[in-house]
């Protein structure tokens, strides 16, 4: 009939065979299954990728975000009246340290505005740690025939090197989702006066996303130590990383080590090294008084003050607490498509499979991946091989050793969008030939 089409509807797909668990498959449904995904993963090497999701470093698009520093400070001046080019001030800016107290729940008169560096200020720490001890401590941790740290795993590979660098042993509880384990630190600190310390990042771990509940923050705060001296260091590196609209809140730790009679316990961390620029942000300390004049009175052996025209620049461009939640919006707006990106090609490529488990963030840089047992290793060469890197199996643990090789950190921040969505394909082809080689031996 004239001015009709008739469109012809599609033959109907053939439904396809349900996902079954590897594990549960027959020797010859197995090498069926290697067979094809060893095809796949040639395809994949024939391609000529190459891509790097090693570090999480943020991207170029994120760094853009803040390129209106690069035209302030538009004065020399600070609230005070003093010339921010000249020597002293040696806590930071005020205008500054009021910004990150009320980000970070925490008064004005604990914190410290320092340089670029967070990793800086907790290498100094440790340093005088070693070397002129902590308020009331017996005496200079160096001079103990042992230290220990608590290092919750997995956990940020800068942590645990920083600690083998000065040969401080590390003795490792699991990170749970409502943070560290805090059961089995007490029993790790109660009886042992050699651990000293721990690491925490209460905010969206790295790598596992995990937030510290209060409840855990409160016990890691009162719980009994044989070290008179044990300091937790509380790494807020991610506490604005917000992925989601359900904004995670960081624990209160010193309030609550306040409470619990502790009050020298906890030293804070941050900085905006992932809010502004990577190598010319401020990093940010945060402690009880003891604590801070500790602090200061070494930190002046080798400063008469920090850059604070940088820390004016960052005043003038955030002018509040609102304005670096506003910016972290816009930082969301660009990496959470990504995070969604990973989970979509994990799932497409290994739900059902039963061989690997793999974290949603809410905030924060990084994704947990646990492959089968005995394939980490193997599922990060494999990548390489096929042009996609990542950073080294074990690198979440101490000394780059994971007892069951299984964990990966995924860090999808740094490259665009559809690379991150080429990548994670990639992955979840190097996983299941991983396990497909480890359960038939071949």
């Amino acid at each position: 009939m004239a001015g009709v089409t008739t469109i012809s509807s599609p033959a109907p797909s053939p439904t396809p065979a349900p996902v079954r668990p590897l594990a549960s498959l027959t020797p010859d449904e197995l090498a069926t299954f290697l067979a094809e995904t060893r095809e796949a993963y040639a395809a994949l090497q024939a391609r000529g990728l190459k891509l790097d999701l090693t570090r999480g470093k943020p991207s170029s698009a994120q760094l853009d975000l803040a390129n209106e520093l690069l035209h302030l400070p538009t004065t020399t001046k600070d609230r005070s009246g003093a010339d921010v080019r000249n020597y002293g001030n040696l806590e930071g800016l005020t205008e500054l340290r009021e910004i990150f107290a009320e980000l970070l729940w925490v008064e004005v008169d604990q914190v410290v505005c320092g340089g670029n560096s967070s990793l800086t200020m907790m290498h100094d720490t440790l340093v005088d740690l070693l070397l002129h001890g902590a308020p009331g401590s017996p005496r200079r941790w160096v001079d103990e025939p042992v230290v220990k740290f608590v290092c919750p795993v997995p956990g940020y590979d800068r942590h645990f090197s920083m600690l083998a660098s000065f040969g401080i042993e590390m003795v490792t509880v699991p990170t749970n989702a409502d943070g560290p384990d805090a059961e089995a630190v007490a029993a790790l600190v109660r009886d042992d006066p050699s651990v000293k310390g721990m690491w925490v990042v209460p905010t969206y771990a790295n790598p596992s996303g995990a937030v510290c509940s209060q409840e855990v923050a409160a016990a890691l705060m009162a719980m009994p130590t044989a070290a008179p001296d044990f300091r937790i260091f509380w790494d807020n590196a991610y506490a604005f990383h917000h992925l989601t609209e359900d904004e995670a809140k960081s624990a209160d730790a010193l309030t609550l080590a306040l409470a619990s009679g502790h009050p020298d316990r906890p030293i804070m961390f941050a900085s905006t090294s992932k809010i502004t620029f990577a190598g010319a942000g401020v990093a940010v300390m945060a402690a009880s008084a003891a604590n801070k004049a500790w602090y200061l009175e070494h930190l002046a052996m080798g400063s008469i003050g920090p850059d604070k025209v940088n820390h004016l620049r960052h005043v003038e461009f955030f002018r509040d607490a609102g304005g670096v939640r506003d910016h972290m919006r816009k930082h969301r707006a660009i990496i959470a498509p990504k995070f969604d990106a990973v989970d979509d090609a994990l799932t497409t490529a290994l739900d059902g499979l039963e061989i690997a488990e793999w974290t949603r963030p809410t905030g924060g840089y990084f994704v947990n991946l646990d492959v089968v047992d005995g394939t980490a290793a193997r599922v990060v060469a494999l990548a390489k091989q096929a042009g996609i890197s990542l950073t080294p199996a074990g690198s979440s643990f101490p000394l780059g050793h994971d007892p069951r090789d299984r964990n990966i950190r995924l860090a999808p921040t740094f490259p665009v969008l559809a690379e991150v969505e080429t990548a994670m394909a990639g992955v979840g082809t190097c996983v299941a030939l991983a396990a497909a080689e480890k359960l038939l031996g071949a």
